[in-house]
């Protein structure tokens, strides 16, 4: 078998040398196929994941300032509020609301939103300019009308409010019994024989001199300002002095000089009388009812305040509001928060647990159910809301003088409040009667609007307890700078080197940057001018 192949072979081979030498075409060459080395395989490069832009963060941000107490609540919008608009809601927790404001808002500075603000603070702001008018638009309607009243200011409205304040009328009921007292000469006799029974020491507990006892003023006639025949507060119809206030005056100074009133009207001493079984009767408000509940003094208030020759006393009554700036670039943005995200059930609901006040929102308002509250809601139904003008600011001390004076017998009843109508009128007429200033070429540098302007309540002194006014310190850069003393926001009354009228303006260098404090003596009418 291996022999046949071999001989095969060998035949084949013969026949194709035979074939080459006849000359038959040979066939082409075939050429085997050349193939490369394969190449090192490359690791394969990993797949990159393309390229996309950062997300996008806020549009912009809204700033609220507002205490310790509902700051927690409005962060709680927040989330809710960036997904709505986009927009951060900035929290800023502070003490000092309205003061603060005062002095960042003017140069374009502080928040979007003031939250929790007295509404009789906005007269001011509003007159100064400070203040954006608030559209709650169908909202309007879910709020005590009162509290519309409160936040408005010459018919516009300037805040959105949340809850009301006001006093009630407080009574032992184990002294008294279940029924309160529906006059002041009610309060006098019960008073006076539970005096005499050595059950009381004095009849009434008397915890201020002006908004504590308004009840009081209103029942003999008396009133602070009137209004005009379209609603509008009036600063030229002050009733400080009219004869029902003059009364009222009288009838606590004759109640002091018969032991019936304390001659110490402090409010926690007082609180203390009422709480200790000593008073039988307090007005108070609803800051007061942890402490007097705590005391376990019986009590309850009454839906009134006892009436007198004027009719029915009537409180004076506050709304805590909430403003805009009108130096925010979002009022718009500021508008939507209130209505939408501050304007509901559950929010304002939250408020009210936290405020102990009575809710300003119709159907929070509507779900009260604690007693006090209630009472005093009533009792507040015929209060009158703080006046919110500017002119109110000129009326508290010198109301309070005309008290004291009168309580202390340094002046008659009649005598001490004229002195002091005479005092707040003359505050109305120039609002900055009484102003110790310091004008000069540092002002600009101390933060006024401009040099030599003896208005700027930036560099206005503060009286001290040792009868010198001062002010500062102000940070000033090294320089030459000129300065004097002028009186009631005017050059009227000024004084230079000397202390001399219209005299010479006083000159201090600083060689390097430093702080400069002004001292004024009005005894001599001299100037310190101290650096350091």
């Amino acid at each position: 078998m291996k022999k046949s192949l071999l001989t095969l072979i060998s035949l084949l081979m013969i026949a194709s040398f035979a074939l080459a030498a006849c000359g038959a075409p040979a066939a082409p060459a075939t050429e085997a196929p050349v193939v490369e080395a394969p190449k090192a395989t490359e690791a394969p490069k990993p797949t990159e994941v393309p390229a996309t832009e950062a997300p996008a963060g806020p549009d912009g941000q809204l700033t609220i300032w507002a205490d310790e107490t509902r700051a927690p609540i409005l962060e709680e919008l927040a989330p809710a509020f960036l997904e709505a608009y986009n927009i951060e809601l900035v929290i800023v927790v502070k003490s000092a609301l309205r003061d603060d404001f005062q002095v960042a808002a003017p140069v374009g500075e502080g928040p979007d939103i003031l939250f929790g603000v007295a509404h009789d603070q906005g007269g001011t702001m509003v007159a100064n300019g400070l203040l954006a008018e608030v559209d709650l638009g169908e909202k309007a309607a879910d709020f005590l009308p009162a509290s519309l009243d409160a936040c408005s200011y010459e018919g516009k409205l300037y805040c959105m409010p949340y809850a009301t304040e006001n006093l009630g009328f407080f009574y032992n009921t184990e002294l008294v019994g279940d029924t309160a007292p529906a006059t002041w000469d009610e309060v006098v006799s019960i008073g006076e024989q539970l005096k005499a029974d050595g059950k009381v020491t004095y009849i009434l507990s008397v915890t201020g001199t002006t908004y504590d006892i308004y009840p009081l003023f209103t029942a003999f006639g008396g009133y602070i300002f009137g209004k005009d025949a379209n609603g509008i507060w009036n600063d030229q119809d002050l009733g400080v002095d009219n004869e029902g206030m003059i009364a009222a005056n009288t009838w606590l100074k004759e109640n002091v000089d018969n032991g019936n009133l304390p001659t110490d009207w402090d409010w926690a001493n007082n609180h203390a009388l009422f709480e200790g079984g000593e008073t039988p009767f307090i007005m108070a408000g609803p800051w007061a009812l942890d402490r007097i509940r705590e005391s376990g003094v019986p009590y309850k208030v009454a839906e009134f305040f006892p009436a007198g020759p004027g009719g029915a006393g009537a409180p004076f009554a506050g709304t805590q509001g909430i403003f805009i700036s009108a130096q925010s670039e979002n009022i718009l943005l500021a508008q939507a928060f209130l209505t939408e995200f501050v304007a509901t059930e559950e929010v304002m609901q939250k408020l009210f647990e936290v405020g102990k006040r009575p809710s300003a929102y119709l159907p929070v308002r509507a779900t009260i159910e604690d007693p006090d509250l209630l009472a005093m809601a009533k009792a507040g139904e015929t209060a009158t809301m703080m006046p919110s003008i500017p002119a109110m600011g000129s009326v508290w001390t010198s109301w309070n003088d005309g008290i004291v004076l009168a309580r202390d017998g340094k002046l008659a009843p009649d005598a001490a409040l004229l002195e002091a109508g005479t005092k707040i009128r003359a505050l109305i007429a120039n609002p900055l009667t009484g102003m110790v200033n310091v004008p000069g070429s540092y002002q600009a540098a101390a933060g006024c609007a401009s040099d030599w302007d003896p208005t700027c309540a930036v560099t206005a002194m503060a009286k001290g307890e040792d009868g010198k006014w001062a002010s500062g310190p102000f940070a000033l850069k090294a320089g030459d700078y000129e300065a004097k003393v002028a009186l009631d926001g005017a050059w009227t009354t000024n004084y230079g080197v000397d202390g001399k009228q219209d005299g010479d303006n006083y000159k201090f260098s600083l060689t390097a940057d430093a702080e400069v404090s002004f001292v004024f003596d009005p005894a001599t009418n001299l100037l310190e001018i101290v650096v350091k």
